[in-house]
């Protein structure tokens, strides 16, 4: 039988927050609005919930439709509930947010968006709702996930030097690692291996090329 509430509904949508390490610098991927309330405006990808799927779902929908990307792994990082987040009605945001090699993305502009570009997130642009706030909560929680656990290794690619490994964590937490006590700390943890291939950049001495040893051993976000 159908029933009606006594108190009206919050509308809900999912927002979701993509890090990559690009060009050395830790950079988010944001979709230009094709359509209003910010239309033109940079936003995070996201949209409203269905009322046949769940919040993961919609996350996923979402990306693809506005981002075309697929196959994305993605954790809750916050719910969202200003009373006035959003111009067009009372609506609550169930945030996601991730961290990947760009190489492993080709994202494009889908059906609700105009453009997807990455961006760095020292160099941002005016975003669209309270996508700031989300962003800034998503940065803070990396960071704070960075300084303990071993998901730095989700960013990089398949081949990659101990230098470029620091240059994730410095992005990602904002802060300047000594070069000595990280390769101890990375080394100990038996995590990676030499490839026996070398890496030349410039005049520098050419680096040690490592892998990851063991992939499904690399703690994801959670």
């Amino acid at each position: 039988m159908n029933y009606t509430y006594q108190y009206p509904h919050p509308a809900v949508t999912t927002d979701i927050v993509i890090f990559s390490v690009r060009d050395n610098k830790l950079q988010v991927l944001l979709i230009k609005r094709g359509q209003e309330p910010f239309k033109g405006s940079w936003a995070l990808p996201g949209g409203f919930v269905r009322i046949d799927e769940s919040v993961d779902e919609c996350a996923k929908r979402e990306l693809q439709e506005e981002a075309g990307l697929e196959d994305v792994y993605l954790e809750q990082l916050y719910t969202f509930g200003a009373i006035d987040r959003d111009p067009r009605e009372r609506v609550i945001s169930v945030a996601y947010y991730t961290l990947t090699p760009s190489a492993h993305l080709t994202p494009a502009a889908g059906t609700d968006a105009d453009e997807v570009q990455w961006f760095s997130v020292e160099n941002l642009p005016e975003l669209a709702f309270d996508h700031t706030e989300v962003l800034r909560v998503a940065r803070d929680r990396l960071a704070a996930k960075m300084e303990y656990s071993t998901i730095g290794l989700q960013f990089m690619a398949e081949e990659f030097t101990l230098s470029q490994l620091q240059t994730v964590y410095e992005q990602a937490t904002g802060k300047t690692l000594d070069k000595r006590n990280f390769r101890k700390w990375i080394l100990s943890l038996d995590l990676i291996a030499e490839t026996g291939k070398r890496f030349a950049a410039g005049a520098h001495r050419p680096a040690m090329l490592y892998r990851i040893k063991e992939p499904d051993r690399v703690e994801i976000i959670r």
